[in-house]
């Protein structure tokens, strides 16, 4: 018999218990197959699991401890990896029919250091096909349904991540990011996400190896516990071009950071980015609670210039890189998503290849001299609050036409191209109960710095009425229809439509 509410501990708490002896990883781990039994069918978060590999280890890491061995730092500790990271022996789609049967031989890089580090890797979550789209739904898996409203969307790409820590099925889980994928669902679903500076979690996958986009990244309940994870994440690896010589102890424990001696931009829309009138007023309403805890305060942001041209270059560049070839030779394997991305990116020319490779520099330079006078940037992490998942992404923002299916990620895309580590922190809800979320953003290669102002800033979230995280009402999940059984759930019939 498991204790009750178990699996709801932080990761932190959980590994000192775990090294006291005082909670067994067994333990741990019937706790969470407990709370994805219970909820995971109103929610769809967790797609695939290894329980008897789980179990294996769970019993070797108690046996070891009670020998008295020294163990990794997430020892113990069950973990989620999102469904675009290979894992042995346990089921890898990335979302898409071509790999829905796929099982890998071996780990990729970043799982290998988990496990290393003494991770019991349970669990694959989540995420739309191949990671593109801010809607987690795939035709392998179907939706995956916000943890406050499961007929609503979790965001993505790394929304199973995001949903199974909300709803405590699993302490830890992993995300990417490229235009916000691990920030969006972390703001939609009250959980904590953070995009590095690129090069701190290698990945020995990326076919544009040189991108400073797409990153891997940390996702969990708490800033110390996303610390915690972070520094088993972040290493050097050769196979990875923009990884470098690094400490990850220096990113756990988090460091001290006295709030009132900052200097804090804030800012509604980078001066760019579509934000619809809603979100607008919450973040409004937030600066308003939280400006007392910063030393100065403006209203001000770096001068994004091309950032929309940019991205869509840059990141069409990536979709060819990756999946020119399925294009060419079985578009009907590929969803709506991918293919808009690819026939874009087809019809670009080298001219545009530059231009924005140009602009892009120059974002990363604007920022790197805002951050000459302020230490943090603050802004809301989505334009809109949560939708229904039945909407692959939204073409408007207050009756204004969006340029793509992604441009409704600016706020996100703009952090992306500059590329300075930012973190997503929840801060209460809006008037339907739907968590919202602060983008903070810190300056390159100051990730350190940045987790200590943001663990100091969720200290002070948490007495501050209305900006405390929301946590997604467990018995009502329990009590809710399966999300199977919603309408629209068939995704197949128009998710793989191109």
């Amino acid at each position: 018999m498991t204790r009750p509410g178990l699996c709801d501990l932080s990761a932190f708490e959980l590994r000192r218990l775990i090294g006291r002896r005082e909670v067994s990883p067994v333990e741990l781990l019937e706790s969470c197959l407990e709370r994805i039994a219970t909820v995971n069918p109103a929610v769809n978060a967790v797609v695939a699991m290894d329980v008897q590999r789980a179990r294996a280890e769970a019993e070797a890491c108690a046996a070891s401890l009670k020998r008295g061995e020294q163990l990794g730092p997430l020892a113990g500790l069950i973990v989620g990896v999102k469904d675009l990271e290979e894992t042995a022996g346990l089921r890898t789609t990335y979302g898409s029919r071509q790999f829905e049967h796929f099982v890998p031989d071996e780990d990729c890089g970043l799982v290998a250091r988990l496990r290393a580090a003494g991770a019991i890797v349970l669990a694959k979550t989540n995420t739309p096909e191949f990671g593109a789209g801010a809607n987690t739904v795939n035709p392998v898996y179907g939706p995956t349904g916000n943890p406050f409203d499961p007929a609503l969307s979790c965001a993505g790409s790394s929304g199973g991540s995001a949903v199974a820590l909300a709803t405590g099925m699993l302490p830890l889980a992993t995300g990417s990011d490229t235009g916000g994928s691990l920030r969006n669902p972390a703001a939609y679903c009250g959980v904590v996400g953070f995009r590095p500076t690129p090069g701190v979690v290698p990945s020995e996958k990326r076919s544009s190896g040189f991108s400073p986009l797409p990153v891997l990244g940390p996702m969990a309940r708490s800033v110390a516990d996303l610390a915690l994870f972070l520094s088993a994440m972040a290493a050097e690896d050769a196979r990875d071009p923009l990884s470098a010589p690094i400490d990850p102890e220096a990113f756990f424990p988090v460091g001290e950071c006295d709030l009132s001696a900052l200097r804090v931009a804030v800012t509604e829309d980078f001066g760019f980015a579509p934000v619809s009138s809603e979100v607008r007023g919450l973040f409004r309403d937030r600066i308003g609670r939280l400006r007392g805890l910063f030393g100065c305060v403006v209203e001000a942001s770096p001068e994004i210039g091309e950032a929309d041209m940019a991205f869509a270059v840059l990141r069409a560049e990536g979709m060819l890189a990756r999946h020119l070839p399925t294009y060419r030779t079985q578009p009907h394997m590929l969803g709506p998503n991918l293919i808009a991305n690819i026939e874009e990116g087809l019809a670009y020319t080298l001219a545009d290849h530059a231009q924005a490779h140009a602009a892009q520099t120059a974002i990363a330079r604007r920022f790197h001299a805002f951050f000459e006078d302020v230490d943090l940037i603050l802004s809301p992490a989505m334009a809109l609050q949560p939708m229904p998942w039945t909407v692959l992404a939204p073409m408007e923002i207050d009756q204004v036409g969006l340029r793509s299916y992604y441009h409704w990620l600016a706020l996100a895309y703009g952090v992306t191209l500059s590329t300075h580590p930012a973190i997503v922190l929840p801060c209460g809800t809006d008037s339907r109960g739907l968590p919202f979320g602060l983008q903070v953003v810190g300056r390159r290669r100051g990730d350190a710095a940045l987790l200590a102002a943001a663990a100091a800033m969720e200290r002070a979230f948490a007495a501050i009425p209305g900006c405390a995280r929301p946590v997604p009402d467990i018995a009502a999940l329990a009590r809710a229809r399966p999300i199977a059984q919603l309408p629209g759930a068939d995704m197949l019939s128009w998710v793989g439509q191109g």
